[in-house]
């Protein structure tokens, strides 16, 4: 009954969005694309499956999901040769990533959580199972997994602080859904006493920590390599993942750190491709001199000049320029947006500069400040957190060192979920290595 109302709402809101969604597609390509594939129509890659070996179906929505699941993909493979992996991605930009990544025969749009687009797809791959990033809980998905005892798991599992007052209103209503999955792998036990309450049966709930931990840049992308020699001499200052209004206010700042330091060169990177165009004209705007990271690509890269700044406008290639990092700046934190993974960053001992809004990565932040690898900032603070970061060489170190130490002591996640997920799937054998904390000390 929820199930019929859940469709009767979502057919209507589609009918009563329809010309908005018309106008958007008509305008813009990142809407139009995949469309056909979203609707039920079957790739054909999928429709000719050879079937001597069984399907795993891993879904990740966009970029970060794809980072993150980089190294579950591989274990995964190892894990169970006998199956084969698919994946799907929701947004175009985590499409681009996950083909460059996994290779483009495994990896599908996912279809829209509508009846016969689901089926369509379910009967393509027949899945032995089915994996969910996070929290993307699709209740036609997931009831039509369940009606044919296709154990679902959710590895990554958290109920950010922002949407839990929204699922908490809706619980009885997830109840009845949740109460089926298999398996689900809480980052945290915040996450985990959430997952609890809105329906999940307590004794499949494990805290197996966060796959970001182990995410590492292990290939060093083309960037890193060309700023390496383009920039040599020089300090980079790394913004990364940035939203609107963060990046004014580095190019705001850059002035002032400039005549800290003159031998500086920042890299700004948007967080979304579509944003590209528009941080260009900024840029145009402000009479820095500045360069796309694409135009690397169709020409000899030109030595960069000190105060130079560089438009990263591509995809995956964040995390390995971390690397080459004085100092970082991780965005979608100087405004209420819930900040990104400073995990990228830490990875590689560098000083990371955030500001005050990071619930979306509370429990890592949280964790990076108890140990003092973190400064978080107030966006009139930022310039002064940066200058002072620059000439203190005895801090950024200090700081570099302990954000590596938290990073490497989170680490684990990949193989825990790995056990956990051999559970559901007894015809690969069943592993005795622990799963992660399990969730019945959670309090809800």
């Amino acid at each position: 009954m929820i199930l019929f109302f859940y469709n009767v709402a979502l057919l209507a809101g589609l009918v009563a969005s329809s010309p908005w969604w018309l106008w958007r597609m008509a305008t813009t390509q990142k809407y139009r694309e995949g469309l056909a594939a979203r609707l039920g129509r079957v790739p054909s890659q999928l429709r000719n499956l050879q079937r001597e070996r069984p399907v795993i179906w891993l879904h990740a929505v966009s970029v970060g999901e794809v980072l993150a699941v980089g190294r579950l993909v591989q274990e995964l493979a190892a894990a169970f040769p006998k199956h084969r992996l698919f994946i799907s991605t929701t947004t175009a930009a985590g499409q681009a990533l996950a083909r460059e990544r996994f290779g483009a025969d495994r990896v599908f749009y996912c279809p829209l959580d509508l009846p016969w687009a689901v089926r369509a797809y379910i009967n393509a791959l027949k899945p032995e199972l089915l994996i969910l990033t996070e929290t993307e809980f699709w209740p036609n998905l997931l009831n039509a997994c369940f009606r044919r005892s296709i154990p679902v798991a959710v590895v990554n599992a958290r109920i950010s602080d922002r949407s839990w007052p929204r699922y908490r209103i809706l619980r009885k209503l997830w109840r009845p859904i949740l109460s089926q999955l298999g398996r689900v792998l809480a980052q945290t036990a915040t996450d985990a006493n959430r997952l609890i309450a809105l329906g999940c049966r307590r004794d499949c709930v494990t805290i197996s920590g966060n796959l970001k931990f182990d995410v590492r840049a292990t290939v060093e992308a083309d960037a890193t390599r060309i700023l390496r020699d383009q920039a040599k001499g020089l300090r980079l200052v790394v913004a990364g993942s940035t939203l609107e209004g963060e990046e004014a206010a580095l190019i705001e700042a850059w002035p002032r750190l400039l005549e800290s330091d003159p031998n500086l060169i920042m890299v700004l990177a948007p967080r979304h491709p579509e944003r590209f165009a528009g941080v260009a004209a900024l840029l145009g705007a402000t009479g820095h001199s500045w360069v796309r990271r694409s135009e690397w690509k169709t020409q000899a890269a030109k030595p960069l000049q000190p105060g130079e700044i560089v438009l990263l406008d591509t995809i995956g290639e964040l995390a390995s320029i971390y690397s080459l990092a004085s100092i970082a700046f991780v965005g979608g934190s100087l405004i209420p947006a819930g900040g990104h993974n400073p995990l990228e960053p830490a990875q590689f001992g560098v000083p990371i500069v955030m500001g005050p809004h990071y619930a979306n990565f509370r429990a890592i932040v949280d964790d990076m400040r108890s140990h003092r690898a973190i400064r978080i900032v107030a966006k009139e603070e930022l310039a002064e957190a940066l200058l002072h970061l620059l000439w203190d060489p005895l801090e950024i170190t200090g700081m570099g060192v302990w954000a590596k130490q938290v990073f490497d002591q989170q680490a684990g996640a990949t193989t825990r979920s790995i056990a956990a997920l051999r559970q559901l799937l007894p015809s690969e054998g069943v592993s005795t290595k622990p799963v992660g904390q399990t969730a019945k000390g959670a309090t809800v």
